[in-house]
This record gives C-alpha cells, sequence and structure tokens, in this order.
C-alpha cells in the first residue's frame, strides 16, 4: 500500500485519461502558496495536513492538467455496480431478527443484582445502550458475572443499532440472508463505496479536484488499475513537488515549510488581489512625480535661478553652454547663464509602526487573520515600491512586542485565561518574582504599544510618521511606570493612560491612524475613545469590516504618500 508519508498518497483525478498530456514547463504553475498561507495564518503553524485537507488545499486548474486518471465516470460507474450488486443479492428482514434474538437471548441469561433488576428490564424493554452503561459503572466490580454479561449485552445491542441502520439507510431488494458479522461488514463497504462515491460525484460536478484513497480504492479496484493509478502517483506527486519548490514550498516531515521566496510570492499575490478593483485615478498609485527640489534627478534639465542647488548640476551641459559661448578656450569660465540644473523628483520617506492587536477578542470572527494578511500586504508593498521607507510591526496584547515581518503568520491570538465579568489586577513587572509568562496575555494594551512605537519613530530621520493601530475596541490594560494595570470592563484610568501617550505622539509629529474592526461587543464608547485619540494627533478613524482590511490599509498607505508629495 501507498505510504501515507508520501504527497502522492492521494490522487487528484480528472473526467479524462491522457497520462501524455502532462502540463507544459511553461504553463503558469498552480497556486500552491495562497493554500499554504491561508492554513498559516488560520492556525499559526504549518502543521501537517490530512490526505483529505492538503488534497481540497491544493487547487489545480484542470485546463492545465488534461484529466489525469481513470476516468471519474468509469470509477464512478464501477462503485456503482459494486454497490448494485451487494443491494440486489442481499435482504435484511433475517438478520434483523437474528440481531434482535441474539440481544433477547444475552438479556435472558444475564441476572441481575436484585436492587439492580428494575432498572435492567427497563433498560432491556426501551433497548437503551445508555442506561445498560449506568449500570455497568453501578455493578462496581467489573470483574463480576454481572458486569461481563452486561459488556456482552451491550454489544448485542449495538449490533441490533447498526443492522437497523443498514435496513433503513439502503434499499435491499435480494433474498440471500445474511447472518451478523457479515451484515457488519456489508455495512462498512457500503458506506466505504458511498463516500467515494461523494468525492467523486463532487468533483465532476464543480471541476474540482477529487480525493481517491489508494488504501481504500485497492479494496474495489482491479490489480490492473491499481498499477495504473500508482504511476500517476508517482506523476502528480513529482509534479506538486516541483510546483511546490518554485513557488517556495518546502515539505520537510510531513509538512510544509514556507521560505523567503513564499513570502515573496504570497505578497505579490496579495498586492495584485488589492489592486486588481482599483484605477490609477482612485489609488494614486501611478501619480505623475512632482518637479522641483527634490532627492532624485531626472533626465530633464532647466536653466540655473538663483535659490537652485548646484548640487543638481548638469556639468556637460553647462561646460558646452560655456564652450559656445566664449570659444574652445583655456580655462573655460562658467557664467549664471551658462548653467543647467537637471529637474528633481521629490522622493520622502515615511516612517510607520503598526501596532497589530492579537488580544483574546481577535479570535472572534477570525478577525485576526485579516489582520496579519494585511500585515504582508503592506510589508510586500513597501518592500517592492518603497524600500526607502521605514516600517516596523509590533504585536499587541497584555504587552507589546516588535515583531519581524517573518513572524507575522505565525502570530495568534491570545487564549483567554480569565472568565470573570470584573477584573481589577495589577502586578509590579520591576518585581524580579514576577514574569510575563505568569501574567494574563489576553488584555489590550494600546498604551505600551504607543510607548514602544514612540521610541522606534524618534530615531527616524523623516518629519513623515505615522502610528497605525489595528483593533477591535477599547484598552484594557496599561502601565504606571512599573505597574501593569489589567481592568475589564474598560476602565477610565487605562483610556486616560493611553491617552496621555497620544499627546506624547502629538508633541512629537506623530500621527495616529486607527483602523477600528467591526465586533459583536463593540460600543459607542469605543468609538468615542477611537476618535478622541487620533483627533489628537490630526490623523483619523477608519471602520472596516475584517476581510477589507488588507485593502484598505494598502490605499490609505498610498494616499498618505500622496498628499506628503504633493
Amino acid at each position: 500500500m501507498t505510504s501515507r508519508e508520501r504527497l502522492g498518497g492521494i490522487i487528484h483525478s480528472y473526467q479524462k485519461y491522457d497520462p501524455v498530456s502532462f502540463p507544459s514547463p511553461t504553463a503558469p504553475p498552480p497556486d500552491m502558496v495562497s493554500s499554504a498561507f491561508d492554513h498559516m495564518l488560520a492556525y499559526g503553524d504549518m502543521r501537517r495536513l490530512t490526505p483529505e485537507e492538503l488534497a481540497r488545499a491544493v487547487k489545480i486548474d484542470p485546463s492545465q492538467i488534461q484529466g489525469l486518471g481513470p476516468s471519474i465516470d468509469a470509477l464512478i460507474a464501477m462503485l456503482e455496480e459494486r454497490k448494485r450488486k451487494i443491494l440486489a443479492t442481499y435482504e435484511t428482514d433475517g438478520v434483523r431478527k437474528k440481531a434482535r434474538g441474539e440481544f433477547s437471548m444475552q438479556a435472558t441469561e444475564t441476572e441481575p443484582p436484585k436492587q439492580h433488576r428494575k432498572q435492567f428490564r427497563r433498560a432491556v424493554r426501551e433497548e437503551q445502550i445508555h442506561d445498560l452503561e449506568q449500570l455497568w459503572y453501578q455493578a462496581g466490580d467489573e470483574r463480576s458475572p454481572f458486569a461481563k454479561s452486561l459488556l456482552h449485552l451491550m454489544e448485542a445491542l449495538g449490533n441490533v443499532y447498526q443492522i437497523d441502520e443498514l435496513a433503513s439507510k439502503y434499499a435491499f431488494t435480494g433474498h440471500e440472508a445474511m447472518t451478523v458479522p457479515q451484515a457488519l461488514r456489508i455495512k462498512e463497504e457500503l458506506e466505504a463505496i458511498d463516500k467515494l462515491l461523494k468525492q467523486l460525484e463532487e468533483a465532476r460536478e464543480t471541476a474540482q479536484i477529487g480525493v481517491i484513497d489508494l488504501e481504500e480504492l485497492s479494496q474495489f479496484a482491479e490489480p490492473g488499475d491499481m498499477q495504473q493509478l500508482e504511476e500517476l502517483r508517482a506523476q502528480v506527486e513529482n509534479y506538486m513537488r516541483e510546483q511546490a519548490e518554485r513557488q517556495g514550498l518546502e515539505f520537510e516531515k510531513g509538512a510544509f515549510r514556507l521560505t523567503p521566496k513564499a513570502y515573496r510570492v504570497f505578497q505579490g499575490k496579495l498586492l495584485e488581489q488589492i489592486f486588481s478593483d482599483l484605477t490609477a485615478s482612485r489609488s494614486g498609485r501611478h501619480e505623475g512625480p512632482v518637479i522641483g527640489e527634490g532627492a532624485v534627478e531626472t533626465q530633464r534639465t532647466k536653466d540655473y535661478e538663483f535659490g537652485d542647488s548646484v548640487t543638481h548640476m548638469d556639468v556637460a551641459s553647462s561646460m558646452v553652454n560655456a564652450m559656445l559661448r566664449d570659444g574652445p578656450s583655456l580655462p573655460i569660465r562658467l557664467k549664471g547663464e551658462d548653467i543647467v540644473i537637471h529637474k528633481t523628483r521629490n522622493n520622502p520617506k515615511c516612517a510607520t509602526v503598526v501596532l497589530l492587536d492579537m488580544s483574546g477578542s481577535m479570535r472572534y470572527g477570525g478577525q485576526y487573520i485579516n489582520v496579519k494578511r494585511m500585515g504582508l500586504a503592506l510589508e510586500g508593498l513597501i518592500r517592492s515600491e518603497f524600500p526607502g521607507d521605514y516600517l516596523r510591526f509590533l504585536e499587541m496584547y497584555t504587552f507589546a512586542k516588535p515583531r519581524h515581518p517573518s513572524e507575522l503568520a505565525e502570530l495568534m491570538p491570545k487564549p483567554v485565561t480569565i472568565f470573570d465579568p470584573v477584573v481589577r489586577l495589577k502586578a509590579d513587572m520591576s518585581d524580579p518574582e514576577i514574569s510575563e509568562w505568569q501574567i494574563p496575555p489576553h488584555f489590550t494594551n494600546i498604551q505600551h504599544g504607543l510607548q514602544l512605537g514612540r521610541q522606534f519613530l524618534a530615531s527616524t530621520d523623516t518629519p513623515n510618521r505615522q502610528i497605525i493601530i489595528i483593533t477591535d475596541g477599547l484598552p484594557t490594560a496599561h502601565f504606571e511606570g512599573e505597574m501593569l494595570y489589567l481592568l475589564y470592563p474598560p476602565h477610565p484610568e487605562t483610556e486616560e493612560a493611553t491617552m496621555r501617550e497620544g499627546r506624547l505622539c502629538a508633541r512629537e509629529g506623530i500621527t495616529i491612524n486607527m483602523f477600528l474592526l467591526q465586533s459583536w461587543n463593540q460600543t459607542r464608547e469605543d468609538i468615542q475613545f477611537a476618535y478622541k485619540l487620533s483627533e489628537g494627533t490630526k490623523g483619523r478613524v477608519i471602520f472596516t469590516a475584517g476581510h477589507d482590511l488588507d485593502r484598505f490599509v494598502v490605499w490609505d498607505y498610498l494616499n498618505r504618500r500622496k498628499t506628503i508629495i504633493g
């Protein structure tokens, strides 16, 4: 049988069979990175996928592979014929009577103790396994004859249940009688056939991948078909591994590992998706250069004017002008009218710190997935188009921690460890006996995030500095010196401490823009606090549903740069 450790242990089958028509090396590869990243964003790691999960995660366009494997119609026909023969051969009335007869005989032979006799008879009469199980626990001694008899009785009643289900689920039309063990085997076989049929019919209707487990299919297929499928498995395995490596996925020890190349591929796909509905006039993505005193020289030139910097002088053109005026004599004497200056384009740098809320509430509705997707999209945009800009990410929960872009996909909302309706806790973090690991992590400390963000931005050499806060509500934690306060429901002391940090940002010229995610417990106080914090630094509050977060943040960043250039 095929080893479960191998990627080819699953077979992607299509409606036609042409093993020669495998994808061309120049054909666009299937998108394997997006599925891997979606899994990473949801779970925080690349745990090993089951064969079914892996098959459904990796989607191959049927137009790229002209029908792998035996035809889906042929497989369905084979399984349906097998099922038809079984149903046309056997009948179930007799085996149902046998199963009930065995249960009744077991019940008659069981002698319950006097204190359990009434309960035992009711359980047998009503055919309730749960009641028999309770009697077994009440018997006390599992080695007693009564306890052992109850185990056999529960097994016999379980057989009654399964055979009743077999008779009601399938329409048997034959006349051959079955024994109880034979009926149970036939039930297992029919259910396996139904499972395979469901997968194959879905593939036929949706043109998506059907999952065929070679080990399971070998129970029904001919040896020649199995050899053919084994050869196909090798083809699929080689193709999938090759495409995974091309896109930066490495398969190690039963799991995929995302390489830096995979991050770049996924970020490129995110940005392509974000800008697919966007015209240049709406986004400012293709804005024209602003001409004037700037940092980047262009090929265009102009005559020197008073106030222009000679650092951008076109030396060759200026010398030619001087020689044309005085002739080819030495020394060459430059005058103001000879000097030509390169026009320049402003290329202002932005410095941005992004606070990513990973508190306990971000788990609701999968908000944390959208936050991480936004972070990867913004980092990809800046790295590819604005490499001179400064970008830093901070994970925000009970504390705030700097995170490298490569860590974003692994971030997860913190588990809730306190369920009291009112929490009023404090901890002296200067105490060597107190560790961060002892502190409940699921609170929201915007104040600490702003403090760290302000410290990072202090070292940048641009006046264009901003902090972007991605959160779903009010802060519930803050520092007073080394003393950490955890206050839920949100408390005015926490709000005031956060506002103080916001005023320090305003004093240093740092703009705070807040993206407020919709949540089930969002209140008017959440919105009022967001406005107070952002307006104090001439920032804005942007309300967004989680699935639009990446688009809104990227567009906002581009519009901010356009404003700075203008």
